[in-house]
């Protein structure tokens, strides 16, 4: 049991414990200081994983664990992901009495989907969902005396409690055809006699569990109402972090199936033009800018589902989710981290003339929404075009399709965004936050157009990846 495949996972962990102890033992007036602490081990913890990129591909604790260039870079974007999280939220919370355990809590979530980005044992991926849907359910409803806070959390818990349930009849189902809960088993046992339907019947169910992660349809109803209603740090949080994990996690189960089960590439194909129509419809409709993140977050799912249903059919699949996935975390958490700057602020009404009044914040945003959209040389524009490129490659050409024209669906609910900043007169004053959520407003807005001018540096680290088993 080499532990030093564990040390990402373990330093995260402890920093947790570490929080959760001192914001027990501080006085009010320090309960920031564990953000501090928060941030150490989620920096000890990249650096962990960034060093994990030179390893050989390799499964660890027999056979539940996977070490393997996918894996690592998806870990990347959890931990990247989460201090840009962490960085919106000392000065959002200030005024929470023991906002101290509001880190803990969100350092439990990233080691649950830590866990899901690298199990390869259907077991180790039920603790991981479980890990961080409990603690989700704890971000969405930590503002207690806001309804809304409160509805989005009892909304994300049901939704949660029956996408839970089926996850586990899935996996009880897989042990029960494969005499095994390891994805190496599971990978050898498929096609070996049972009939294909049994085997898909089974992997459905495992697959709704992990769209409500994902915020992909099924399982989705939560997503709009954890984005208006959460903290604005957690939500950005909500929307970003525990999907990377359930995307890799959902990717790892189709390189286990995908490639032997008839009907799991329509499966996951059908999922995804579901997802991206509805929430791009959805969000057509909106007037509430969190709102219509949310709905957009739906789309976005469904845009990276695109390279799950390829797995096994392209060679590019893998790059197109990794790069999708680190130019949606960066943009998703730019317009979040706008949203936070400007004290929450969602009514479509308050971004009128912030090209006058905040110009910074409405330069972020813009290059959060453009990205979203997919425009160059932003780095939402180079994941669109790996996904449809791997859908082309894999024999879907009409998924490239569905694709595009979700985007130029997009297109009008981002621009009733953009055009009032620009060409509408400012309200008389926009308070904002102070300097933490700025720095993360521009950090997450600089890493959105680094990453779109260094996509090839990015696509060379992931030549010949492979995702175990």
């Amino acid at each position: 049991m080499p532990l030093a495949r564990l040390v990402p996972e373990l330093a995260v962990l402890l920093a947790a414990i570490v929080v959760i102890l001192s914001a027990s033992l501080l006085p009010r007036r320090q309960q920031g200081f564990c953000a501090l602490l928060a941030a150490l081990g989620l920096v000890v913890a990249a650096a962990a994983a960034g060093l994990q990129l030179g390893w050989p591909a390799a499964l660890g604790f027999s056979g539940t664990w996977a070490i393997d260039r996918v894996t690592v870079w998806a870990k990347l974007i959890i931990l990247g992901g989460t201090l840009l999280v962490l960085l919106m939220s000392p000065e959002w919370l200030r005024r929470d009495p023991r906002h101290g355990e509001y880190y803990a809590v969100l350092l439990f979530a990233t080691v649950g989907a830590l866990m899901m980005a690298g199990a390869a044992d259907t077991m180790e991926l039920v603790i991981g969902v479980l890990l961080s849907s409990t603690t989700g359910y704890t971000l969405a409803a930590y503002h207690r005396g806001d309804d809304l806070s409160v509805e989005a959390g009892m909304k994300f818990f049901l939704v949660g409690a029956l996408a839970n349930a089926l996850l586990l009849i899935g996996v009880v189902w897989l042990f029960g055809l494969a005499g095994s809960t390891e994805y190496a088993v599971i990978k050898e046992a498929v096609g070996s006699g049972q009939p294909d339907t049994a085997w898909l019947v089974a992997a459905t169910f495992v697959v709704i569990g992990l769209c409500f992660k994902l915020g992909a349809v099924p399982a989705h109803t939560w997503m709009p109402d954890a984005a208006q209603g959460a903290p604005v740090p957690a939500a950005g949080y909500l929307t970003v972090v525990p999907k990377v994990g359930a995307a890799v996690a959902l990717a790892r189960l189709g390189q286990v199936l995908g490639g032997e089960l008839a009907g799991w590439s329509g499966l996951i194909a059908t999922l995804a033009v579901l997802s991206m129509t509805l929430g791009n419809l959805a969000a057509l409709r909106q007037t509430d800018v969190r709102r219509l993140l949310g709905w957009s977050s739906v789309s976005q799912s469904g845009y990276l589902l695109v390279a799950v249903a390829m797995i096994g059919r392209s060679g590019q699949a893998l790059p197109a989710l990794i790069v999708f996935l680190a130019g949606y975390a960066a943009a998703n958490l730019a317009a979040f981290a706008v949203v936070a700057r400007l004290r929450g602020r969602a009514d479509l009404q308050d971004y009128r003339g912030l090209a006058r009044a905040r110009p910074w914040s409405m330069l972020v945003l813009t290059i959060a929404l453009l990205s979203l959209l997919g425009i160059p040389p932003l780095v939402g524009f180079a994941g669109k075009l790996l996904l449809m490129l791997a859908a082309v490659d894999g024999g879907l050409s009409w998924l490239a399709v569905a694709v595009v024209l979700n985007s130029v669906i997009s297109l009008f609910y981002y621009a009733r965004v953009i055009g009032p900043m620009y060409f509408e007169p400012p309200p008389p004053r926009v308070a904002v936050l102070g300097p933490w959520a700025q720095t993360a407003m521009l950090l997450a807005g600089a890493l959105t157009v680094g990453l779109g001018f260094g996509v090839d540096g990015l696509l060379r680290g992931l030549a010949g990846a492979v995702l175990l088993p």
